[in-house]
Order: structure tokens, then C-alpha cells, then sequence
């Protein structure tokens, strides 16, 4: 399970679906550490479902996600992940997102709370192993 100091892995009943908190800033290392975490999971699977949930999220560093494993990982997410489900995305996230999906062949869903999300998902969160 992934756990930085701005995002936390959530353990899912679905082995397929991999949710993640995001709170606070998020820093460049930790973009970094999911995004060789994510790189890792779609060396070993061929679809995966995605579900982020921003809470008291504030922000990235400036060039957080410019890590070449971070770069790597968005562009091999157009093809590895099936469905992308965001919680609580700030406003301009949300509206590219939409867009993202309309353009790629990823599936995308945006939601305000968490409940029709997971609802969406045929999921829940479950007590980690």
C-alpha cells in the first residue's frame, strides 16, 4: 500500500481498483512514489480502474508531476487504465478531466462526494491487509 506524506493508498474489495487520498500538497516525491507505484502495477496487469478522492487537497509543488516517472505514468495510463473516477477535484481539474475523457480511450467520471463514486465502481473501501 502507498502512503506519502500527501497521498494514501485505500484499500478496495475490488483487486482491479486502486483508490488513493489526496490531501495537503503534493509534493514532487510524492507524485513520484505514486507514479512508480502506478508504473509498477501496470507492468503487472492489463486494465485497471482508478479512483482518486482530492480532501483538503491544497495544491501541487511547482512541477510535482514533471518527474520522468510521472510523465511516464500519464501516458501509459491512456492505455492501462479503464476508468478513471475523480472525487472532489478543484474546479479547473475537473473541467480537464471531462475533457481528457472525451479525448482518450479512458473512461472518466467526476463526482462531488464520495458515496456515488465507489457506488460507480461496484466498490467499497475495506480494512487494509
Amino acid at each position: 500500500m502507498l502512503t506519502t506524506s500527501s497521498i494514501t493508498q485505500i484499500a478496495t474489495s475490488r483487486d482491479d481498483l486502486f483508490a488513493f487520498r489526496i490531501a495537503g500538497k503534493v509534493s514532487r516525491e510524492d507524485m513520484t512514489a505514486m507514479a512508480r507505484y502506478m508504473n509498477d502495477v501496470f507492468d503487472a496487469r492489463e486494465k485497471v480502474d482508478m479512483l482518486l478522492i482530492f480532501d483538503h487537497y491544497d495544491g501541487a509543488e511547482t512541477g510535482a508531476s514533471l518527474s520522468w516517472d510521472s510523465i511516464k505514468s500519464r501516458i501509459r495510463s491512456i492505455s492501462e487504465v479503464d476508468r478513471y473516477v475523480v472525487v472532489g477535484a478543484p474546479e479547473n481539474a475537473a473541467e480537464m478531466i471531462e475533457t481528457f475523457g472525451k479525448l482518450m480511450p479512458v473512461e472518466t467520471e467526476t463526482y462531488d462526494t464520495e458515496e456515488p463514486a465507489w457506488r460507480s465502481l461496484g466498490a467499497e473501501a475495506v480494512p487494509a491487509a
